[in-house]
């Protein structure tokens, strides 16, 4: 483990906190392009979220009906009942990404593992970064809006789904993550640039309740035009 990383897992609250964690619950608000580009808008833009931390599980409700919720882990992604019954369920979804680029529609399945694995990432962060399998590595700092931020080089094992294998993650002084790029693989590999912000200190864990993520250009910049996603969570609660 990295001197950096320690700092950051201090600043979110330590590592034995995080230990105590079984789950965050919040109140989400979706925004960005994607939704409409991947031709599945409105069914996320406002509802409930659970992620379960160690287990690699998300639910979203409601989805698509306001009876119905998602039931996300890496392996399989389902449409349920609020009783649990089983509507839809894919096996092995991120296999049916194959080809896809930026503009190819999502079915609802899809979107259920888009958001599910997204934002098991987000909200499991820094914990997540301890996993067996994930490196970590510390890079050249970035200079950006006259902030100098550390980079933390991440690798993922394939038994972790999220954006792409490799992502960096800006931090600052006080341990805590402002931004974080990676190429969206099941998007035909699209460039973000990932800004963090709003965070709150809740039972001594630390939560960010704003993103704002960018299409990211050549030069390793975000293009604020490009507004691809947007997360804001009120009313979080820990389990």
């Amino acid at each position: 483990m990295t001197d950096l990383l320690q700092k950051t897992l201090q600043a979110y609250g330590g590592i034995d906190r995080w230990n105590q964690l079984t789950s965050v619950s919040a109140h989400k608000r979706f925004g960005g392009a994607i939704w409409d580009i991947k031709q599945v808008p409105g069914i996320v833009d406002d509802g409930d979220i659970t992620v379960w931390i160690k287990n690699q599980r998300t639910s979203l409700c409601p989805f698509t009906s306001s009876n119905l919720k998602t039931a996300y882990t890496p392996d399989r992604v389902g449409i349920e009942t609020l009783d649990g019954d089983v509507v839809e369920m894919l096996d092995d979804p991120r296999a049916s990404f194959a080809g896809h680029t930026l503009e190819t529609p999502w079915t609802a399945l899809q979107l259920a593992y888009f958001t599910g694995y997204a934002m098991w990432t987000y909200t499991a962060e820094p914990f997540n970064l301890t996993l067996p399998g994930v490196r970590t590595e510390e890079a050249e700092p970035w200079t950006e809006n006259g902030q100098t931020w550390q980079r933390l080089h991440v690798g993922y094992p394939d038994t972790i789904a999220t954006h792409s294998p490799h992502q960096v993650l800006y931090i600052d002084d006080d341990g805590l993550i402002r931004r974080r790029d990676y190429q969206v693989d099941i998007a035909g590999g699209s460039p973000a640039a990932h800004y963090v912000s709003d965070f709150e200190a809740i039972d001594g864990i630390v939560v960010p309740r704003t993103r704002m993520i960018y299409v990211r250009d050549a030069d390793n910049q975000p293009i604020p035009e490009q507004l691809v996603v947007s997360i804001a969570l009120t009313h979080i609660t820990l389990d």
